[in-house]
C-alpha cells in the first residue's frame, strides 16, 4: 500500500506558503507515489496559484493530490502515517488526538522556512517530544547544503526550462502580448512587497541608456507604481512609458506562467522564499526581497543568502550585486541606488553567467521531496 501523508497549509496574506505546499503536494504524489491530501483553510487564495482548483468543495482531486478544505469545526477525519505542519501552523485539536491515540503514531514534520544562514544545518532533523501526547515533532529545514533539507524542485525542472529557452519563448511573449525583446532590450519582470526603494529603481530605469522592460504580475506593487506614474489606478492590461523604461501589468499568474515568466525574463524581481527558489532554478539574475520583519531579522537571512549567492563572482560583480540586495531591502548602509544599477549593468555579462552556474551549483544541496522521503522512511522502519 502507498504511504499516506497529510499536509496541513495555513495560508497567510501573501503566497509563498501554499505555492509551496503545492508544490510539495504534486512532487510527492506525481514523483514519489504517494497518497497526499492537502488541507487548506484558504482555497480562494489557492485557486489563485492554481485555478484548477474549486474554491468551494470540501474535497477534491488535483494533480493526483486530495485538496481538502481546512474548515472551523475541523471534521473527523483518520491521521495519515505521514504528518506534515507547513511552517509552523497548528494542527487541528481534534486531528493532534487523534494523532496520539493512533498505533504507531503518525511521522510528524514541521516544514520550516528555508534560509542560507549557518544554523539551519545545526538544527534539520531535530526532534521535539510533544508535552502531553505520544508524539514527536522532527523540525525539517529546507538550505543549501546537503546536511540540510535541500530545495524543492521538480525532477523535469531543468529539462522543462532548457526546452522553453530553446523554443518556447516566442510564444510566450505573444500570449502576453508582446514583441520579442530586441537585442539591446532589457526585461525584467518586478514581483515584490511594497517597498520604500522602488521609486529610485524605476527612476533608475527611466534613466537607463537602453531600453527597459518591465512585466509586472497584478499584486501588491501596484499602488506604488500608480503613484509613480501619477494614474488613477493600474490594471492588467495597462502599458506606460517614461524615458527609457516601459512598464506592462500583467494578470496574476499561476504557478507553472510565473515560471515561464521567470525563464523569459534578464532579470527577476521575486520576494519571500517560494518565488525565490523559481528565480535561482530559472538560470537568471536576481533580485531578492526577503520578507520583512519588525526586528530586521530578514536582513541577517539576506546577507546570509548573500554571501552563498556571491561565492565564486569576481570582487566587481559581488560589489554590483549585493549593492542592489542591499538596497531593495533597505539594510543599512547601502549605496545610491543609481550608482548600484548603473554598477550592475556594468557587470550584466558577468552576472549572467554566474547565475547560470549557480543553478548547476544548487543541485548539491539535493531535492527537499527526495530527502523528506527517505528522513520520513528512516522513521516508518
Amino acid at each position: 500500500m502507498r504511504t499516506t501523508w497529510d499536509i496541513f497549509c495555513n495560508v497567510v496574506d501573501n503566497y509563498g506558503d501554499i505555492g509551496i505546499a503545492w508544490r510539495l503536494a504534486r512532487g510527492l504524489a506525481g514523483e514519489h507515489g504517494l497518497s497526499v491530501r492537502l488541507w487548506v483553510d484558504d482555497l480562494n487564495t489557492f485557486q489563485r496559484i492554481w485555478p484548477a482548483v474549486d474554491a468551494a468543495a470540501a474535497e477534491q482531486s488535483c494533480e493526483g493530490v486530495t485538496v481538502c478544505a481546512w474548515r472551523t469545526p475541523f471534521a473527523a477525519a483518520a491521521p495519515a502515517q505521514v504528518v506534515i505542519e507547513a511552517f509552523g501552523c497548528a494542527l487541528p485539536e481534534t486531528y493532534l488526538a487523534a494523532m496520539g491515540a493512533a498505533s504507531p503514531p503518525p511521522v510528524w514534520i514541521n516544514l520550516e522556512y528555508l534560509s542560507a544562514e549557518p544554523w539551519v544545518a545545526e538544527h534539520h532533523g531535530l526532534p521535539s517530544p510533544h508535552p502531553r501526547l505520544p508524539l514527536t515533532k522532527y523540525f525539517f529545514f529546507p538550505g543549501y547544503t546537503p546536511a540540510t533539507g535541500g530545495l524543492l524542485a521538480e525532477a523535469g525542472l531543468a529539462a522543462r526550462r532548457a526546452a522553453f529557452v530553446a523554443g518556447g519563448m516566442p510564444a510566450f511573449w505573444r500570449r502576453i502580448g508582446l514583441d520579442a525583446p530586441h537585442p539591446d532590450e532589457l526585461r525584467v519582470s518586478l514581483f515584490a512587497y511594497e517597498n520604500p526603494a522602488l521609486p529610485a529603481v524605476l527612476d533608475a530605469w527611466a534613466a537607463d541608456p537602453r531600453p527597459v522592460t518591465c512585466l509586472v504580475p497584478e499584486g501588491r506593487v501596484i499602488p506604488q507604481l500608480a503613484a509613480w506614474l501619477s494614474v488613477a489606478d493600474l490594471q492588467a492590461g495597462a502599458s506606460h512609458r517614461r524615458g527609457a523604461l516601459q512598464l506592462h501589468i500583467l494578470p496574476f499568474l499561476d504557478q507553472d506562467a510565473y515560471d515561464h515568466l521567470l525563464w523569459a525574463c534578464d532579470l527577476n524581481f521575486v520576494r519571500g522564499e517560494d518565488s525565490c527558489v523559481r528565480a535561482q532554478w530559472a538560470a537568471r539574475p536576481l533580485v531578492w526581497q526577503a520578507y520583512p520583519q519588525a526586528d530586521a531579522a530578514h536582513w541577517d537571512k539576506t546577507h546570509a543568502l548573500l554571501m552563498h549567492y556571491t561565492e565564486g563572482l569576481d570582487d566587481a560583480a559581488a560589489r554590483a550585486v549585493i549593492g542592489m540586495w542591499r538596497h531593495w531591502n533597505g539594510m543599512p548602509e547601502a549605496d545610491d541606488l543609481a550608482a548600484c544599477w548603473t554598477a550592475w549593468r556594468a557587470q550584466q555579462a558577468v552576472i549572467e553567467a554566474h547565475a547560470a552556474g549557480w543553478c548547476d551549483r544548487l543541485g548539491h544541496a539535493g531535492r527537499l521531496t527526495d530527502k523528506l522521503v527517505d528522513f520520513v522512511g528512516n522513521k516508518l522502519k
